[in-house]
Parts: structure tokens; C-alpha cells; sequence
């Protein structure tokens, strides 16, 4: 028997734990110095005739986003000629390389709170969205819930279970979808729903209890009156993101594709992507539920092969058929193949046999076709689809435990969450991560 998780996990598909052992409970990120996360990066090679610095970039409490715009402000470019391997959470210390259309002198030159800028080269390419190998985490999770030898056996527990399933789930993390308000994927269903007006609204308005009172209560009256005038003078300066919509609609009421479009290309395919994000964790908690196993194919399954460096490629997907099942099995547990779930698009390929009806299942609750994932008025929101590995492979995890805290180390490949290994852990309610 499964353990399910709470309400608000489950609203964003997040719906059972793999590991049968009680959680530690406890709280991540107490402050941004207990989550520090270290960029493994693809360095482009040194060029120095060329017009692109490539720096290691250090923040503290800088969602990158953010502070990417700041960083255009500071060098007079636009944000569109400053490039980065992955984005990374605000309440934390990352570290990270970021290029620039920019000389060395200017770059180093940049002063930011909270912001140190190192190891700057002239580079051969920008970078670009994927362009990393994983990152190195060192966490501190603060007043467990269980203590001293209960909080060491929970740890060992589920550490066990996690060392015979070769990773953990490999669901999308809460970050993915707003950690105080979690609405980026509904944006996203909206969108592919067709409804950009609703899609916008749930973006500036929807007021979370979680948030500050003056964002909650800005929110609110815009959601209430539809006074964007007045919104520009009410949100925060912090909410620059929303703020940037309501500026569009200020002067283009109706025009909602608009709105959307003046976000940041890579904000914009967050939104689909959450909602494909969202019906892939549904089909990994069916799929878990059913007690069918991540780790071994099964008939209708399809698997994605290893490339040279051993990581999934999502590019390549072979079907499990009764023919080759023995095969594909050998080959999942030598690690040179993974069985993967649906992230649901236009050109998505479906699993048969019992993951078949799974992802079918959830498409069709959603009442979705392929077509919906083709975006013309928004083009950044639209999305092909892929699939995604089932199990990810942590490495290097070292757990330094005193009597109500302890101290995570570990190494994940992109696209991994952090949060989602230690909600195994810990099965704590969706704030405390």
C-alpha cells in the first residue's frame, strides 16, 4: 500500500511516495544558505577575438529570471543576448555559468547585491538551455519531526528502498509550478485550452493565502475590478514579471496573446510545459499506485536507450513488444535504457498495454488532443512533446545527521529536482520544501 502525499501536492500530481518509511518531516530552506546548488556546466570552448563572455555567476536569493534582467539593465543589453544552461530557485545560493553579448571588463564590472561574478572568459557560443551536465547539492533540512535514532532509522529506511529501486521518482518538483502559488500549470492548461484570457488572469490575479499581504490584496482588487491602471500602481515592484503583463494590458486591453508574449520567451514555454509536467506526475503516481514496477519494462512500455554519456536520449524511443521484453529488461538494468512516461504534446508518442492506458487515461480526464499543444498566436507556447525518464539516478548522497537536522549532499543529472529526492525523505507538506 502506497503512502499518499497531502491536498496540495496532489494538485499538482504529486500523489504518492515510492518509499514506505516515515518521513523526517523538518523545513528546507530556513534561509537560502541551508540550499546551495552548484552548476556541473558544459564550459564553450575559449575564443578570445569573439563577442561573447562566458562568466560563473554566484546569487544568493536571485531567481535567475530575475536576475537576468537586472543583469541587462546593469550592461545597457538586451535580456535576449544573456544565455544560461538552467534556471534555478530564488531562495537559494546557485552557482552557475552565464554568457553575455558583453567584453570581460564590462561583465566583471557589473555590481549586483547578492551577486558575484567570477572566472569570466571570451567564449566561442552562447549558452543555451540544457547546455549542463547536472548539479551538486548540499542541503540542510531544520527541526525534524522525528529525532535523534527515529530520525537516523527513517533515513536508513528509506535510503534502502531507494538504493534497490537505483534513483528516486522522477517527478517534477513543486518548483516547476510556483512554490508559493502554484498556478503556472493551470496557466498552461488555459492556454492550450485556448482561453488566453483566463490563461493571463490566472497569471495576475489568482491571490494565494501564501503570499505577502500587499501581493495578496493586489491580486485580489485586480481580479475584482479589472483595473489595470490602478494594478501598476498596487503590485509590488517585486512581481516584475506581472507587472509587465498588466503594463500590456494597461494599454491593449483585449489583446491577452500579447500579454503573454511580452514575458521572457523561456516564461512563456513554462507554462505548457507545466501542464505537460502536471499530466506526467498524474501518470507516474497511476503508475506507482498500480505497484507497477519504474525499474523493469513491461509489455507496451517504451524505452528511451542510453547515449554515449549514459543519460536517457529522449530523441531515440524504442517500444517494449512480448519479442524483445527480455532484452529491453537486461538492458534497463544495466542502466543503458529507461522506462519512460508520456509529457503529452503535439507530436506525442503513446505508450501500449497497461502504460498505455494510463497515460491515455489522464489525457482523456484532461479531454486533450494533440493539436491543442499548437500554439500560433503564442509560438513559444507550443510544444511537440516528448517522453521522460521514470527513475532518476542520484549519486554521491551523504547524510550528515545530528539530533533534529541534517545535512544532504548529492549529485543529480539535468532536469532532476532536488526537492523530489528529499520529499522521500522527509513527507512533509508542500511548504516546508
Amino acid at each position: 500500500m502506497v503512502q499518499t502525499s497531502g491536498d496540495r501536492e496532489r494538485d499538482i500530481g504529486l500523489e504518492v511516495f515510492f518509499s514506505d518509511a516515515p518521513g523526517s518531516g523538518g523545513k528546507l530552506k530556513s534561509t537560502a544558505e541551508d540550499f546551495v546548488v552548484d552548476e556541473v556546466s558544459k564550459y564553450p570552448p575559449a575564443k578570445p577575438e569573439s563577442n561573447v563572455c562566458v562568466a560563473r555567476v554566484t546569487a544568493t536569493n536571485w531567481e535567475t529570471n530575475r536576475l537576468v534582467r537586472h543583469l541587462s539593465r546593469s550592461l545597457g543589453i538586451s535580456r535576449n543576448l544573456i544565455g544560461f544552461a538552467g534556471t534555478k530557485d530564488k531562495r537559494a545560493v546557485t552557482t552557475q555559468l552565464i554568457s553575455f553579448q558583453a567584453p570581460v571588463e564590462s561583465v566583471m564590472a557589473v555590481q549586483l547585491s547578492q551577486v558575484i561574478i567570477h572566472d569570466a572568459y571570451m567564449a566561442k557560443r552562447a549558452m543555451t538551455i540544457g547546455d549542463l551536465v547536472g548539479n551538486r547539492f548540499t542541503i540542510r533540512i531544520r527541526d525534524t519531526a522525528l529525532r535523534g535514532n527515529d530520525l537516523r532509522s527513517s533515513l536508513e529506511g528509506t535510503e534502502a528502498s531507494l538504493r534497490a529501486l537505483g534513483g528516486f521518482p522522477n517527478y517534477f518538483g513543486v518548483q516547476r509550478f510556483g512554490t508559493v502559488r502554484p498556478v503556472t500549470h493551470l496557466v498552461g492548461r488555459a492556454i492550450v485550452k485556448g482561453d488566453l484570457e483566463q490563461a493571463a488572469l490566472l497569471y495576475i490575479g489568482n491571490p494565494s493565502d501564501e503570499e505577502d499581504e500587499q501581493s495578496r490584496a493586489a491580486r485580489e482588487a485586480l481580479q475584482r475590478d479589472r483595473d489595470y491602471a490602478a494594478a501598476l500602481r498596487d503590485f509590488p515592484w517585486k512581481l516584475t514579471f506581472e507587472r509587465m503583463v498588466i503594463g500590456y494590458l494597461a494599454r491593449n486591453p483585449e489583446d491577452y496573446a500579447g500579454a503573454i508574449r511580452v514575458l521572457p520567451p523561456n516564461l512563456q514555454m513554462m507554462f505548457v510545459h507545466a501542464y505537460q509536467s502536471y499530466l506526467f506526475n498524474l501518470v507516474l503516481s497511476e503508475r506507482l499506485r498500480r505497484g507497477i514496477p519504474l525499474n523493469a519494462p513491461i509489455v507496451g512500455d517504451i524505452v528511451l536507450p542510453a547515449d554515449k554519456d549514459g543519460n536517457p536520449d529522449h530523441d531515440k524511443q524504442v517500444p517494449v513488444t512480448s519479442v524483445n521484453v527480455d532484452l529491453v529488461e537486461r538492458q534497463v538494468r544495466d542502466r543503458r535504457a529507461f522506462v519512460s512516461g508520456t509529457l503529452f504534446g503535439s507530436e506525442s508518442v503513446m505508450a501500449e498495454g497497461e502504460m498505455g492506458e494510463i497515460e491515455r487515461q489522464a489525457i482523456e480526464r484532461e479531454r486533450l488532443s494533440p493539436r491543442d499543444f499548437l500554439v500560433p498566436a503564442i509560438p513559444h507556447c507550443s510544444s511537440k512533446g516528448s517522453r521522460r525518464e521514470l527513475v532518476c539516478e542520484y549519486k554521491d548522497l551523504k547524510l550528515d545527521v545530528s539530533e533534529d537536522e541534517y545535512t544532504a549532499s548529492f549529485f543529480l543529472g539535468k532536469g532532476c529536482y532536488a526537492t523530489v529526492l528529499l520529499r522521500e525523505f522527509m513527507k512533509s507538506d508542500i511548504t516546508d520544501y
